[in-house]
């Protein structure tokens, strides 16, 4: 956050001077809305004031996303009323949304990477049937929006080319030029810089000095705590609060999402490293289309320690991981376990690296770590059905099978607790943990991680968090890889820094500021001179 904020994360000029007793931009009544057996939301009432920031937290199935999409017309609520600006409405789809003034900027953007700003932003919403004519009234109307919400962007860059933070403003300008008068923002830092993020938080804010209203959902609280207005904390599809963000504190709203305390620091001891067990050398690896990705990368990771990467989505951190875990062969370098060189002829690389104990947390859980239509108990050995434990030769000891998922359900508190039910049916926080409970519940030397808590909540971050202390303790090698900087700060006891697939910097565990890691991640080498 900027430098602007106090301990909490709330700015001295926060919502606590703003005049209260607003017009309501946004009242729910009643939302009711059931899939199958399964209440997403429950009798929700919502009041969202004109020219304010609305903070929406809550767990993972909390029901978040549901109510939001029956507010913008993916969904339509069972029962219940909605009203828009005083007037009562029945939001048929997003079309009709935003002829009702509500626009939505997803957390993966919906952009066409091939064409133009400016291409992006008419999409769909051509107002002639002569094109030239369309673009030419949008550039003059994105120059004035432009202009007014401080969205400077080049029309005629192509999408695919500009950064991570200006493919968001890209976003926000195309609600606003459909006429938005209030946006609703789905967890929009996940894939931003510190710099970028502080960046989205003052156009915001300016957003919110034009009247513009806000509904901004994130599992950040010091977010919350530091751009929003008021606050509704949901739990098991019901809202459980709704405060002045003046009024609370992090540590209150994580109790409310949660229903306990929750310890939203990571307690730990002094590392005390031992042997190299991991070690690249001079590393190049190329993505599926021949283009480097990682550069001449070298890294160590000794037993009892986690050494964090840092850096935006992007630069080479997921075809490092790939590459240590097997999973792409590099064009060049060299990776040893234990001392032990690993090859990577053939296609049975990870089998072997797990062999010589490595174990790995894919980035993607779904696409990489899952098989979504196979039941619990059968992701739960996934890689591993050749372990003696689980049946010699051919034959599968499906018995045994179940009875170790059993034990990791309850060890890794997975919900629900039945190996028999399909993963799909899992929630993505218990996917995830899933996925951790196979890699980290056995002997091993070298555990890779790629993004432990994406999209997981608050209760299950802390959970897993303590699980992969508790590894190092017990000696084992780390290397994390997260977006989240307060991740990486809070568990790494070194972090190098990736841009654009170098290693360009190594900052000890007490000197990793956030503006200095931020201004390492945006490629700045000198963060001291960059005054």
């Amino acid at each position: 956050m900027s430098e602007s904020t106090d301990t909490n994360g709330q700015r001295p000029d926060a919502a606590a001077d703003r005049p209260q007793g607003r017009e309501v931009a946004i009242e729910l009544r009643g939302i009711n809305k059931s899939f199958g057996p399964v209440r997403a939301n429950k009798n929700i009432d919502l009041k969202v004031e004109k020219g304010t920031v609305h903070g929406i937290v809550g767990e993972n199935g909390a029901g978040k996303s549901t109510l939001m999409s029956i507010l913008y017309g993916f969904y339509t609520a069972d029962s219940g009323e909605i009203f828009v600006n005083g007037q009562k409405v029945t939001i048929t789809d997003s079309k009709h949304a935003l002829e009702l003034g509500i626009g939505m900027v997803h957390q993966h953007f919906m952009l066409v990477e091939p064409f133009t700003i400016l291409e992006n932003i008419i999409l769909g919403a051509e107002d002639s049937a002569i094109l030239e004519t369309s673009i030419a009234r949008a550039r003059a109307e994105l120059k004035r929006l432009a202009e007014d919400y401080s969205l400077t962007v080049d029309p005629d860059a192509v999408v695919g080319d500009v950064s991570v933070g200006q493919q968001q403003r890209v976003e926000i300008l195309k609600a606003l030029y459909r006429g938005a008068d209030i946006l609703i923002l789905d967890e929009p830092t996940g894939v931003l810089t510190p710099a970028e993020a502080d960046h989205l938080f003052r156009i915001l804010e300016q957003l919110r000095e034009q009247g513009k209203t806000i509904i901004l959902i994130t599992h950040k609280l010091r977010e919350i705590m530091a751009i929003t207005d008021n606050v509704s904390v949901m739990r098991q599809g019901e809202i459980v609060s709704t405060v002045r963000t003046a009024d609370t504190s992090p540590d209150k709203l994580a109790e409310a999402m949660v229903g306990r305390h929750v310890l939203l620091r990571v307690e730990k001891d002094k590392a005390n490293p031992g042997d190299i067990r991991l070690e690249v050398n001079n590393l190049t690896v190329k993505d599926d289309l021949g283009v480097p990705r990682v550069k001449d990368v070298s890294l160590t990771v000794r037993a009892g320690e986690i050494v964090g990467i840092a850096g935006v989505a992007g630069n080479g951190q997921s075809e490092l991981l790939e590459a240590i875990s097997g999973m792409r062969e590099p064009v060049l370098g060299e990776i040893k376990i234990s001392g032990n060189p690993v090859t990577f002829h053939g296609d049975d690389g990870a089998a072997r690296l797990r062999r010589a104990g490595l174990a790995h947390v894919p980035e993607d859980r779904q696409r990489l770590g899952l098989v979504t239509a196979f039941e619990e108990w059968e992701n739960s050995i996934l890689g591993y059905q050749d372990d003696d434990r689980y049946g010699k030769g051919l034959q599968l000891d499906i018995k045994a099978a179940r009875e170790e998922a059993v034990r990791r359900i309850e060890k890794f508190d997975i919900r629900p607790t039945n190996p028999r039910l399909k993963t799909a049916n899992f929630s993505g926080g218990n996917q995830q943990k899933i996925v951790l409970a196979r890699e980290m519940d056995r002997d091993l030397e070298v555990l890779i991680v790629g993004q432990p808590t994406r999209g997981v909540d608050i209760g299950a971050i802390e959970f897993i968090h303590n699980q992969i202390i508790a590894m190092r303790d017990e000696g084992k090698a780390i290397l994390l890889v997260s977006v989240e900087l307060d991740e990486i700060r809070s568990l790494s006891d070194r972090i190098l820094v990736m841009f654009d697939g170098h290693i360009i910097a190594e900052v000890a565990e007490g000197e990793a500021d956030e503006r200095t890691l931020g201004l390492y991640m945006a490629g700045v080498n000198e963060p001291a001179a960059a005054e």
